[in-house]
């Protein structure tokens, strides 16, 4: 099994400061970057457990929700890579991580 420390780490280290910044920088554009994020993880792990299927959006729930969504979402992409049967999901949870911390950096928090 893949060992997805490092994305988890990332996820709920970009989750925690979303959850502290204060309401002017998530609407600066804080929470729209969280939300991209959170759709793209979604969308990742979708692929992984469901291929073929049409992935579901994240829907736009509000500032105050997207440190949430983000959690969700990076949880399940996780998860989805740890235990996928494919042998070679490495570069994939790299991806993951630079997204998550590339995220984090546009984000200002």
């Amino acid at each position: 099994m893949l060992d997805t420390t490092e994305l988890t780490a990332a996820v709920e280290r970009l989750a925690d400061r979303l959850r502290a910044a204060p309401q002017s920088r998530l609407q600066r554009g804080a929470a729209a970057e969280g939300l991209a994020l959170a759709r793209e993880l979604a969308l990742r792990a979708q692929r992984i457990e469901e291929p073929g299927r049409e992935p579901r959006l994240v829907p736009d729930a509000g500032v105050f929700t997207v440190a949430d969504q983000v959690a969700v979402t990076g949880t399940d992409l996780a998860e989805a890579l740890r235990t996928a049967p494919s042998p070679s999901r490495e570069r994939e949870l790299d991806e993951a991580v630079r997204l998550v911390r590339e995220a984090l950096e546009r984000s200002g928090l």
